[in-house]
């Protein structure tokens, strides 16, 4: 559907190659590190340069926008097309602590080229992935003989992703109508491998909670009281041991209410991608699987709620035998939530729950954490198809489908602009996000510029 010619545009790339990396190793100097307090001011200085390299690119409104923390960069270049639908690019350029001696071959601020490959934090996570966006416009303008994008086009990349977004929903709500959008774009995910070209149709949204439980006022003698005074660490074992039934499902009521059963086309497209479960548990340096009865692997991670306890504790940890009965315990529980399931219903549900569980004289605290909600784009929703085209073309490879277990941001901007959210990703499991040594592929690099060189005049004509 797209008028952009093909060899046009990767000349047009290829021209301008070693001014696009050369500016990516400028950006990646920058430590944004928006963790450690210490690099506030670099987090702000890589704000400041992403806007001026907007401006730069023809953006003819960039601004900064302050959070409580870590600022933000928004970006807009309309269309002369007053018809043209409205997209928003989503992205973060804060990035992952990293040190020298964190186990990299080389500074991890001092960007490298090795074997067809960029190394420094930050190069798929994410400013690698967003800045692709900048020569992708240019060539869409170069090769149609626009002066402007064939789309309203926006960009919003915050500074707080790598520490969980807390103020970004605040953001997008006192933003949201100058974020107004027909379509989201998250450019912050990644494709199956190198040679499989993927596009990611949804992510898992998350609740947390904590659970303190809180017996005799002091450790207690076992061999005095216990067996007639309540103990906080059976009731915390007990808990964690009816949170599933025999079927691995989650035993919480109500927990499924709303999911929708996987349809027969979606498993089609899980069991399409060439998928090595023995490789998959190396990865996961587990020694073997175990989930939600009846449903594959993949299905399991990416398409099926889930409930984890990330901890458990309480009374005696040290060396022999202390025999009490403790004062406390506690436990950790996270429920990855998939479409159809609204994070406030899970809170109040698990909450029922476990004070159903909760006997007397055992007091108890529950604290939840702030939740993340699902998004899953419709498999034949007009954006998602323009998308797959434009991939396509670029990679010249049939484009298949995944989606991603974790959970992340996007979905507050789906919830409060009401707009479908779609992933463009060109990472690779193998660039190592959070790892030492992360570095993106550049040949891949470039296909994503390539991708959104096509993929705005595709969109331009398929949603009128």
């Amino acid at each position: 559907m797209s008028d952009t010619p093909d060899s046009v545009v990767r000349t047009y790339i290829e021209s301008h190659r070693a001014a696009f990396l050369d500016d990516l190793a400028d950006w990646i100097r920058i430590p944004s590190v928006s963790a450690q307090p210490d690099h506030a001011p670099d987090v702000r200085r890589s704000a400041d340069w992403l806007a001026a390299k907007l401006r730069e690119t023809g953006f003819p409104v960039t601004e900064i926008w302050e959070t409580p923390g870590a600022p933000a960069v928004f970006a807009e270049w309309p269309s002369d097309d007053p018809a043209a639908p409205t997209v928003l690019v989503y992205g973060h350029h804060d990035v992952q602590p990293a040190a020298r001696e964190d186990g990299w071959s080389s500074e991890p601020f001092e960007p490298v080229v090795r074997d067809g490959r960029m190394y420094g934090r930050g190069a798929a996570d994410d400013k690698g992935q967003v800045f692709f966006h900048t020569l992708g416009v240019r060539a869409h303008l170069a090769a149609t003989g626009r002066t402007t994008p064939a789309v309203h086009l926006k960009l919003l990349v915050e500074g707080e992703e790598e520490s969980g977004s807390p103020h970004f929903r605040a953001l997008a709500e006192a933003r949201a109508d100058r974020l107004a959008a027909d379509v989201v774009i998250v450019s912050d995910t990644g494709m199956w491998a190198e040679d499989t070209p993927t596009v990611c149709t949804g992510m898992r949204g998350l609740a947390d909670c904590e659970i303190e439980l809180y017996g005799p006022d002091q450790d207690i003698h076992s061999g005095s009281f216990g067996g007639a005074v309540p103990n906080p660490a059976t009731v915390a074992a007990r808990i964690v041991a009816s949170l599933h039934d025999e079927d691995e499902r989650v035993a919480v009521p109500g927990f499924y209410d709303g999911v929708a059963p996987l349809t027969d086309t979606e498993r089609a497209l899980f069991a399409a991608l060439p998928f090595d479960e023995e490789r998959w548990l190396r990865t996961a340096k587990s020694h073997g699987t175990l989930g939600e009865a009846g449903h594959s692997t993949l299905e399991r991670i990416w398409a099926r709620p889930t409930a984890e306890v990330n901890g458990i504790g309480g009374g005696y940890q040290g060396p022999g035998g202390k025999t009490i009965v403790p004062s406390s315990a506690h436990v950790k529980l996270s429920f990855r939530l998939v479409a159809g399931q609204d994070p406030d219903r899970i809170e109040r549900a698990v909450r029922d729950w476990i004070e159903a569980r909760v006997p007397d004289g055992v007091r108890h605290k529950i604290t939840f954490g702030a939740a993340t909600r699902p998004c899953l784009t419709p498999l034949d929703h007009p954006a998602l198809r323009s998308l797959v085209r434009a991939m396509g073309r670029a990679f010249e490879q049939t484009v298949l489908f995944t989606r991603e277990g974790g959970s992340g941001p996007a979905a507050d901007l789906q919830d409060v602009l009401g707009a479908p959210v779609l992933f463009l990703g060109i990472s690779v499991p193998s660039d190592g996000w959070h790892a030492p040594d992360e570095k993106v592929e550049l040949d891949l690099l470039l296909k994503g510029v390539e991708t959104t060189a096509y993929l705005w005049g595709d969109l331009a004509a398929a949603l009128r």
